[in-house]
């Protein structure tokens, strides 16, 4: 599991980027959100890695 948290605003940010934090749950600061560890949210978030921050967290997967 992956806990994602919008640090950076995305004002000023290609639309691309903006659908990528909305398709990961995000859209204001400080807002964290716990995924399913993926190929296809790792590459949401390498694409956003600028105004997030992932930490991995134990969680139960379902």
């Amino acid at each position: 599991m992956l806990k994602i948290t919008q640090i950076h605003s995305y004002i000023g940010r290609p639309k691309s980027q903006r659908k990528v934090l909305k398709g990961l749950g995000l859209g204001r600061l400080n807002k964290s959100v716990v995924l399913k560890d993926t190929p296809e949210v790792r590459g949401m978030i390498r694409k956003v890695q600028h105004l997030v921050v992932s930490v991995e967290v134990k969680g139960k997967e379902s």
